[in-house]
């Protein structure tokens, strides 16, 4: 599958704590932190639930 960049812009203080792990979950955590990851069906599914705190690219 294709690799993502993702960054995180926004913070997730204040938001409820299944967001908060998958932040984590994500290796971010502070903003402006990017990360590069194999898009596959699971990582999908994260995205889509913190897609109001990062910015997906196309690597």
């Amino acid at each position: 599958m294709a690799k993502v960049k993702i960054t995180q812009v926004r913070s997730a203080i204040g938001r409820p704590e299944v967001q908060k792990r998958t932040i984590a979950a994500l290796g971010l955590g502070k903003i402006n932190r990017t990360v590069e990851k194999e898009l596959n069906p699971a990582l999908k599914g994260m995205i889509n639930s913190v897609q109001h705190l990062i910015v997906v690219e196309e690597a």
